[in-house]
């Protein structure tokens, strides 16, 4: 059984409840009271034979004294220590969740909290910066608004202005002052996702609406697999989907996640990829497919941890699955050292790297980067390319990692060679 020195406080509050001397439990565990003193205090360890005497004692089931959940509220208040630049007591945080339990948790709080809004300005970032609807919407407010402005200013500097004129003045005044309260409604509808007219004034982008509907079901579709419902089930699902070419879009990506689960039946492949180590390229020979389709099956199992971008030769992604961790941009604008971009300008060449991500709590993920070509006319026609990555968690990898971002923008990091543009959290780190 895992134990921390947590038991302690455990064990003190099962005999304050009890109503037992420290004398008397530690003569039944066959211990001195002092000892027991130091370990009710986390100030000494428990050694598995003591703890199962003690629990004997009073009555309780081992497990009970154990590590239980204290052992994600320790590895979080390590997480937080880390975001700190000065000296945190590492050795002591067993000892503070012992003895301040509201404290740590309010800290824990607090620690999630902060990891949850630096997500959200990296969102509101890609969307605000980038995003050709928000561009648009506020592109037709500012056209109204200067054509109000210069209607108004003419009719007030000028004063002797003839009836018909004045009334076409009028007139384009009225109109330019509907379109601008219709685009300024259209604006906020869209920054207000919960308003319906935002759908119908600026619908979601296709490729939005996708990966919406793929995230809502997990990012897997069973229906898919060898033997069971078939496509035909998910398609009252695309159906529903808002706009025709997202409709376009999750019936080709549904023909090609067929095609993989009829060429890497989930039965074969999970047995495969832990007997390959995870490796995509022995997968890719084993199964005789291309790698980027190992990456997507990787991806798309279900509950998978990894993530997955895939772009075409302009860097353009095509598909997203983000982790909560690694933050994907939707507009482009993503950090150049990413190793998709190293993978499209090296075809058939596998790219591999541990990166470190800033943020409040650092991270190190493992990223594998792929590119296929493909001679869509022939050996003397045009050839495409399209890249994939692949995203893992690594949080146990030692050694220097590669220093990447999400994108400049909000990047801390002001001294990096391939840095665009400055960053609004300069000084951060």
């Amino acid at each position: 059984m895992a134990l921390s020195g947590l038991s302690g406080t455990r064990l003190r509050e099962r005999r304050l409840a009890l109503g037992l001397r420290q004398a008397d439990l530690a003569r039944a565990a066959g211990i001195s009271p002092s000892f027991l003193n130091l370990i009710e205090h986390n100030r000494r360890r428990i050694t598995p034979p003591v703890l199962e005497r003690l629990a004997g004692a009073l009555g309780v089931d081992l497990a009970e004294l154990g590590d239980g959940t204290d052992r994600r509220r320790i590895e979080d208040l390590r997480a937080a220590a880390g975001m700190q630049d000065s000296p945190v007591e590492m050795d002591r945080i067993e000892d503070f969740l012992g003895r301040f339990p509201g404290w740590a948790d309010l800290l824990r709080a607090q620690h999630r909290r902060l990891g949850q809004l630096e997500r959200t300005v990296f969102l509101l970032n890609d969307r605000l910066g980038h995003d050709p609807h928000l561009s648009a919407a506020l592109h037709e407010v500012l056209s109204a608004l200067s054509s109000v402005r210069s209607t108004a200013a003419i009719l007030a500097e000028t004063e002797d202005i003839e009836a018909e004129w004045r009334a076409r003045f009028h007139a384009n005044l009225h109109a330019d002052s509907e379109r601008l309260a219709s685009g300024a409604e259209v604006l906020v509808a869209y920054l207000d996702g919960s308003e319906e007219r935002a759908q119908d004034a600026l619908a979601a982008a296709p490729q939005d609406e996708v990966e919406g509907w793929l995230a809502a079901r997990g990012w897997h579709l069973p229906e898919l697999e060898p033997g069971a419902a078939g496509p035909a089930a998910l398609h009252p699902a695309i159906a529903a989907l808002a706009s025709g070419a997202a409709r376009s879009l999750a019936g080709d990506w549904l023909r090609v996640l067929e095609d993989d689960a009829a060429r890497m039946p989930l039965a074969e492949f999970e047995p495969a990829l832990a007997g390959e180590g995870g490796d995509p390229i022995r997968l890719a020979r084993r199964f005789g497919v291309g790698v980027l389709a190992v990456f997507r099956r990787i991806a798309f199992r279900d509950g998978a941890v990894e993530g997955l971008v895939i772009c075409d030769a302009s860097g353009t992604p095509l598909i997203r699955k983000p982790l909560p961790e690694f933050a994907l941009p939707r507009f482009g604008a993503a950090c150049p050292l990413w190793p998709l971009f190293t993978a499209l300008a090296r075809p058939m060449e596998p790219v591999s790297a541990l990166a470190d991500l800033p943020g409040l709590v650092p991270q190190r993920f493992h990223l594998r980067a792929f590119c296929e070509p493909d001679a869509v006319a022939g050996f003397d026609g045009l050839v495409l390319r399209r890249a994939a990555m692949l995203i893992a968690p690594d949080p146990g990898a030692g050694g220097v990692g590669l220093p990447i971002g999400s994108s400049c923008r909000i990047c801390p990091r002001e001294a990096c060679p391939a840095r665009r543009e400055p960053s609004i959290l300069a000084g951060r780190g």
